[in-house]
């Protein structure tokens, strides 16, 4: 099992554990880890898990990648192997009790973040579809420990995986954002099965598997 938690400035902000697959790094919603700076690539590098192991690959020469500080075009990481992209920084490790080897490794934001990883595993899968538009009947699975939708100007919500259940939030406030036709605010709202979220005036349907 491996274990990638992203930081900023020292404090937990992401992390996934995969078992195994291909993990995406980069500036795109759609990657599996989001690391939201003009410093990184929209699809920076990848990480391929397989077997027991763990390569990772820079995917533009524009935009290095560093492993414990040093350029790397491809890389075996090992446990506690620190990965930096812009002034973001993942910590690598092969378990769910590995700790990194930096000080951050006691940092309460760490393990609460850790707890709620390995409960949202255990939810049933969730889904939004899409309900009009271009895209009407497309689906988006809800994986992630955190799935983020929208764009600036529109609107950002986060649907965030916890031991309760999928929340929705906004990350950046608009009038565009509604849940159930009514306005999402700055509320933490629990979603239960066939609500609708709207996000840039699409209007999407919740659900599980």
């Amino acid at each position: 099992m491996a274990k990638f938690t992203l930081y900023f400035k020292d404090k937990a902000i992401q992390s996934g554990i995969f078992d195994s697959g291909v993990v995406h790094i980069g500036r795109d919603e759609t990657s599996d880890l989001v690391v939201d700076s003009l410093a990184v690539a929209p699809a920076h590098a990848v990480a391929i898990i397989k077997d027991g192991t763990c390569v990772i690959k820079q995917l533009n020469d524009k935009f290095p990648l560093l492993v414990n500080n040093r350029p790397m075009k491809e890389c075996h990481l090992k446990n506690n192997d620190v990965i930096n992209i812009g002034k973001h920084y993942i910590v690598y490790s092969t378990g769910e009790t590995a700790a990194p080897s930096r000080p951050v490794s006691t940092n309460p934001d760490v393990l609460s973040l850790n707890e709620k990883l390995i409960d949202a595993i255990r939810l049933p899968d969730a889904n939004l579809q899409v309900m009009n538009g271009e895209h009407i009947g497309r689906i988006l699975p809800l994986k992630k420990a955190m799935t983020r939708l929208g764009h600036e100007g529109a609107g950002v919500i986060v649907i965030a995986r916890r031991k309760e259940g999928y929340y929705v939030s906004a990350l950046q406030e608009n009038e565009g954002l509604k849940i159930n036709n009514e306005p999402l605010g700055d509320r933490i709202v629990k979603l239960n099965k066939n609500d609708v979220i709207e996000v840039d005036r699409t209007p999407m349907q919740f659900f599980t598997d």
